[in-house]
């Protein structure tokens, strides 16, 4: 029999999304950027940034890979997914207070604890996403999946940014961070109690021995693809040194801007390449739509994640904005995106199937570019919110044609083992945008501080430049 499900199961089962999402959108874009900046000056703020958005995302992703494995197998009588929900949200809090402690520190050291802090809150936080994950596709049957997740979808996005642009942003941005670090914390307890509430069956069916080798493989190409991340940024730090002391602007403009390109181009290709090597093997030359299918996904998030990620800074670079006044409008200017992100996201499956999805997926490309061109033209904010409501629209677009597209080109045998390299695109975007792109951004500001702003400039056109390689890399995708 199928399950009857009351009104409020729409709420149970996807509300902790709202928790997720309120807290990547508070820590990443507003309070782990502001920490940073206080802890090691303009100088070297967007580098160091760089540095704990990648060892956050990789642990973030390998977390989230091996608490599922767990939370698979368990067998509470409380359920399978319920009690990491609650382990997870307990470790949150107790990582979330010593970040909020750490801005009473100073100088490196302060840094490092932070840096220490925020890779516990990844593993305590994906203990419960990847039990989150599960609750759909335990309880509910897959023909009543959709209206599940058109909820999950207003948890995830619209939500959680209203919540921060009028209340976490606005506290941040008026420079009471303990305050909305409190707010944040409160929406994830009520979530978290709301979701104890669903009604969950003990799992009772005996499983066959656990097989760690898909991890094991995960493990390895994590590594892989952040020694290849490592080797990029440092010489993108060697290049900055080398020309320190030349005062041709528009040579320097052009030398970072080609080799910080260049550098995310080699992490986007050599990175899929072999990661999709490692993980289906000789399976790849069969098929190297799939690859490229990858390339261009990954390109397109690493502009579309660092865009917001460095959002703060830019703000305060190109807008002259001092620490935590950036904080507001970089709030309100997440909330366009969100919601515009939202909307087309829903809208863009009609027009996916009707024109196909490689032609929009090519579409949301050109549009982000644009966007971003749009908020580069003046340092006026109306003009960066018209361009945010441009890369909105494109990105909202991206998630759903991009999606429907790998699904195509997958065999179905296979389909949960080749889509899961998607998570690497997910993570792997942050890293490479982040970690390549903040040397870039602190080389005006150390050896240029009169100009600083444009460092934020060339490095948000670097991301354009993405946007656009990622309709390149479209053209080997046969459907």
């Amino acid at each position: 029999m199928k399950p009857f499900f009351k009104w409020y199961d729409y709420i149970t089962i996807n509300i902790y999304f709202l928790a997720l999402s309120t807290l990547s959108n508070t820590m990443a874009p507003l309070v782990i950027p502001l920490l940073v900046e206080r802890f090691v000056g303009e100088a070297q703020k967007a580098t160091y940034y760089g540095t704990i958005r990648l060892w956050g995302l990789m642990v973030a992703l390998l977390a989230q890979a091996f608490w599922g494995l767990l939370s698979d197998r368990n067998t509470s009588r409380w359920g399978r997914r319920r009690p990491f929900i609650l382990g997870g949200t307990l470790g949150d809090l107790v990582f979330i207070a010593a970040i909020a402690f750490s801005a009473g520190l100073s100088g490196l050291d302060g840094f490092w604890f932070l840096f220490a802090m925020y890779l516990l809150l990844q593993v305590a936080t994906n203990a419960a996403h990847a039990a989150q994950q599960g609750l759909i596709p335990d309880l509910v049957p897959e023909d009543q999946r959709g209206r599940f997740s058109a909820i999950k979808a207003v948890f995830e996005v619209p939500l959680p940014l209203i919540i921060i642009s009028f209340t976490i942003g606005r506290l941040i941005g008026a420079g009471n961070m303990l305050g909305g670090i409190v707010v944040m914390s409160i929406v994830i307890v009520l979530s978290m109690l709301i979701t104890l509430l669903v009604r969950e069956e003990p799992l009772r069916e005996k499983l066959p021995a656990l097989d760690w080798t898909p991890f094991a493989r995960l493990v390895a190409m994590t590594a892989l693809f952040t020694i290849i991340i490592l080797g990029l940024g440092e010489t993108m730090r060697a290049l900055g040194a080398w020309l320190v002391g030349v005062k041709d602007v528009t040579l320097l403009l052009i030398a970072l801007g080609v080799a910080g390109f260049a550098a995310m181009l080699v992490a986007v290709a050599l990175g899929v390449w072999l990661s999709v090597r490692i993980s289906i093997g000789e399976a790849a030359r069969a098929n190297p739509s799939f690859t490229w299918w990858v390339v261009n996904r990954l390109a397109f998030l690493v502009s579309a994640i660092n865009l917001s990620s460095f959002l703060v800074y830019f703000l305060q670079g190109r807008l002259g904005l001092v620490r935590e006044q950036a904080a507001g409008p970089a709030a309100n200017l997440l909330l366009v995106l969100g919601i515009l992100v939202l909307i087309f996201a829903l809208v863009t499956g009609w027009l996916s199937d009707r024109f196909g999805h490689k032609r929009v997926v090519a579409l949301a490309g050109i549009v982000a570019a644009f966007g971003v061109v749009i908020a580069l033209i003046v340092p006026d904010l109306t003009m960066i919110f018209v361009g945010a409501a441009f890369i909105g629209a494109a990105t909202g677009m991206f998630y759903t044609a991009n999606w429907a597209l790998g699904t195509q080109l997958v065999p179905k045998a296979e389909a949960a083992r080749y889509l899961g390299i998607s998570n690497l695109a997910g993570a792997g975007a942050g890293a490479v945008g982040a970690y390549i792109g903040g040397p870039i951004a602190d080389f005006f500001t150390v050896n240029v501080p009169s100009i600083a702003g444009l460092g934020y400039v060339l490095l948000f056109a670097i991301y354009g430049a993405m946007f656009l390689f990622s309709v390149i890399a479209l053209k080997p995708v046969k459907q």
